[in-house]
């Protein structure tokens, strides 16, 4: 099974896509699902993109702080 990689602005559009769709009622394993990822994924990206906007995700990309491995 081949990975996708997701870049940083892909990862805050989707968590926002799921924070979304989880306040509206629907459960996050089904948000998840919906959007293509691991429910382990998404807690992940939570945990590390969690309350960035995306100017400042662009940011730490333009800085070099950030580097998606």
């Amino acid at each position: 099974m081949s990975t996708k990689r997701f870049k940083p602005e892909q990862v805050v559009n989707l968590l926002r896509q799921i924070e979304v769709e989880v306040a509206n009622g629907k459960a996050t394993p089904q948000a998840c699902r919906d959007a293509g990822i691991h429910t382990e994924t998404y807690y992940r990206w939570r945990k590390e993109f969690g309350g960035l906007k995306l100017d400042q995700v662009k940011r730490l990309k333009e800085l070099g702080e950030y580097r998606y491995q």
